[in-house]
């Protein structure tokens, strides 16, 4: 058995699984949680809007004549840098998101991101010189962490538990929809033959921010902070509210509740709620090494290559018309939505591992058979005798590449982080997650120019190799979480004594033992004795 499954001693009982499968209604036969998720989108699922929209407007816009004429036709180094300073931004903001997390709440930090961003924004818009350029970007990505770390973690923490993964993996899928709209606009503004070219993308950028701090406090703060405020009745009244339906609902929310209150109450037991609760025991120690490869993952998969140099990978094969490469890029954008709906549609069907394994596998064999294609095609054009075979080989490959990287490593990714890490730690652990990708997205973003422009096609294999490792890793170290709660897999590598005291509190409200939540916050000791 692979080391990703045998060490997850600790799942629990899972009986508010059993009992949310056995309500048969639709969301969308419930009002009150249909408008639930109508705000999740616009603010939830709209973060993921900015940096779709960031990732497809600096790549459209290194296409654009008058940008690319504006900043004296940056290249290399530079033109790295340019991509990075969002990532860069972003890792510097990391740090204190836990904090701001843990005493704001997730509305305020969203509130708070979102203000950063529209801030930068603005400044990127009117920038009048590259240095102001990446200085505003460097905003931009300072912002956007809080906002994902937050967002993630409430879509997680008030969705029904039946639709809790569905939720989950759409909130990432909504960075095609920012790709889809910038790359739109960059193929409306490319021929404007003023700076307006450019500018009208960069200031557009505020809107994605703009929707979260008008809808965000429609939403409710997530049960699971409030429980830790000492505000349980709050809590229990939100569940109440929007996961209740009739009688039997209401049955429902007293066991959830019940399995939320002391499942979090054993975890802040143990736990100092700082950075070095990371590395305390075994069990932290293995979701830390899984988030940070998961982090690496995402952004070392080959995907930036497609995401911010598409125009240079096109033009390395004889592909030179702007017009031509952004309907390309709109075409890309618009595919990666559908595979992204498609694959987040199926996460409630097919177990995680499944689905990474199948990811990693695949993205293999596409970037083998992408790099051979590319040898052919930059060989043939170098030679001066295209070979147009090559050529859509290339092409081909590259929209291949989309469905196999959304299996796991977009629709699924904020799904597994939000079910990996327990309430507790849940910030730390998707901020830890934030650093490494950025980190990745910073060097990739930064290296790829340069590696294209010194060993063209070649530098594609060092993709393949890391892919290759991926696979392995994936097969041994990734744990099943599918089918639980998130308090269900609370305790997943921890000893199975204390999910054993979590599904005691649920079966006595479920057994008609328990009373109502209430303001008290219940010491973990008192839960012990319930056992």
């Amino acid at each position: 058995m692979a080391l990703g499954t045998a060490a997850e001693v600790g799942k629990s009982d899972p009986i508010v699984t059993r009992l949310a499968a056995e309500d048969k209604k639709w969301f969308f036969q419930k009002p009150k949680l249909l408008f639930l998720y109508m705000m999740l989108f616009p603010t939830c699922m709209g973060i993921e809007l900015t940096s779709g929209f960031d990732s497809q407007m600096i790549n459209a816009l290194q296409i654009v004549p008058s940008w690319i004429s504006y900043f004296n036709n940056p290249q290399g180094s530079l033109k790295g840098i340019i991509a990075a300073a969002y990532s860069l931004g972003a890792i510097l903001s990391l740090p204190f998101i836990p904090m701001i997390n843990d005493r704001f709440g997730r509305r305020w930090s969203i509130f708070g991101g979102s203000c950063i961003m529209i801030i930068g924004a603005l400044i990127q818009g009117f920038a009048q010189h590259v240095a102001m350029y990446i200085v505003a970007r460097m905003i931009l990505g300072f912002g956007i962490p809080t906002c994902i770390v937050s967002g993630s973690s409430l879509i997680g923490e008030l969705a029904y538990p039946k639709e809790r993964p569905i939720m989950t993996s759409l909130f990432n899928v909504a960075y095609f929809v920012g790709q889809i709209v910038a790359a739109a606009i960059c193929f409306g503004t490319n021929n404007i033959k003023s700076d307006w070219a450019w500018r009208i993308p960069s200031l557009l950028q505020i809107c994605p921010s703009l929707l979260q701090i008008t809808f965000v406090f429609f939403l409710p703060e997530s049960p699971r902070w409030l429980i830790t405020k000492d505000r349980g009745q709050e809590a229990h009244d939100i569940l109440l509210k929007y996961h209740s339906e009739g009688n039997r609902g209401a049955e429902f929310v007293q066991a959830e509740f019940a399995q939320m209150q002391a499942t979090i109450h054993l975890e802040l037991e143990a736990a100092k709620r700082t950075w070095g609760d990371l590395f305390k025991t075994a069990g932290m120690r293995r979701r830390l090494l899984i988030t940070v490869m998961l982090g690496l993952f995402t952004q070392w998969s080959g995907n930036t290559l497609i995401s911010y140099f598409l125009g240079d990978l096109l033009k390395m094969i004889g592909f030179t018309d702007s017009t031509y490469i952004q309907k390309v890029n709109v075409s890309i954008a618009c595919w990666s939505l559908f595979c992204g709906v498609t694959v987040s549609l199926l996460v409630t069907k097919i177990r995680r591992r499944v689905m990474y394994l199948a990811c990693t596998i695949s993205l293999l064999c596409c970037y083998v058979a992408w790099t051979i294609s590319m040898q052919k095609a930059q060989t043939a054009k170098d030679a001066g005798t295209p070979n147009n075979a090559a050529n859509i080989a290339v092409l081909f490959f590259i929209y291949a590449y989309s469905p196999c990287y959304n299996m796991g490593y977009n629709a699924l990714t904020y799904t597994y982080m939000v079910e990996v890490w327990p309430y507790a730690e849940r910030s730390r652990g998707i901020s830890v997650f934030q650093l490494f990708g950025r980190l990745a997205s910073f060097f990739t973003t930064y290296v790829n120019p340069i590696g294209l422009g010194n060993v063209g096609w070649r530098y594609l294999i060092s993709y393949c190799a890391w892919l290759a490792y991926e696979v392995v890793f994936v097969y041994f170290f990734f744990p099943e979480t599918f089918g639980r709660t998130l308090e269900e897999l609370a305790f997943m590598f921890e000893d199975k004594h204390l999910a054993d005291q979590a599904v005691a509190a649920v079966k006595k409200v479920v057994d008609h033992d328990e009373p109502r939540g209430s303001d008290e916050k219940r010491p973990a000791a008192e839960i012990r004795e319930t056992v």
